[in-house]
């Protein structure tokens, strides 16, 4: 287990992002989300492994880009601080009733950060849709809401 690797999760808009701005900016090791990036990846190359498209490619390739920076993490010192984890694969793969790959629940299991995990509750007063994030406020309250 990773006991200086931390996550910083939960749904869309929540400011999760926003906070890992400012703790890198205050000089903590920061982790991006993988999500945004692949989706800026794929708008540009014209691929589909996209949420809105085909959302176990978007797993797929959010997976890899989340164990690369788990790898590359490894090589840091002191904390680090991910904006979502490893694990939110199996969760968004379960929350757009998809299965969970073998090997992305395997993943999920090997790559280990500490047990304490920071859940960032849905916002409304900060929750605003874009091009890369296309949910709906009502999806962004459900990641995050007991049911």
């Amino acid at each position: 287990m990773c006991d200086h690797f931390f996550v910083v999760t939960g749904g869309p808009g929540a400011g999760k992002t926003s906070l890992i701005t400012e703790l890198a900016r205050r000089g903590l090791h920061t982790i991006p989300e993988s999500g945004r990036a692949v989706i800026r990846e794929e708008m540009q190359s014209g691929g589909d492994a996209l949420p809105w498209a085909d959302r176990m490619a978007y797993a797929e390739r959010m997976l890899e880009r989340d164990l690369r920076a788990y790898e590359d993490a490894q090589a840091l010192s002191g904390h680090a601080i991910f904006d979502r984890g490893i694990p939110d694969t199996m969760g968004y793969l379960t929350l757009c009733g998809l299965p969970v790959p073998p090997h992305i629940a395997a993943a999920a299991k090997a790559a280990r950060y500490n047990a304490r995990v920071f859940l960032a509750p849905y916002w409304d007063e900060i929750f605003k849709p874009d091009t890369e994030r296309k949910q709906t406020c009502a999806e962004g309250r459900c990641c995050t809401t007991p049911a």
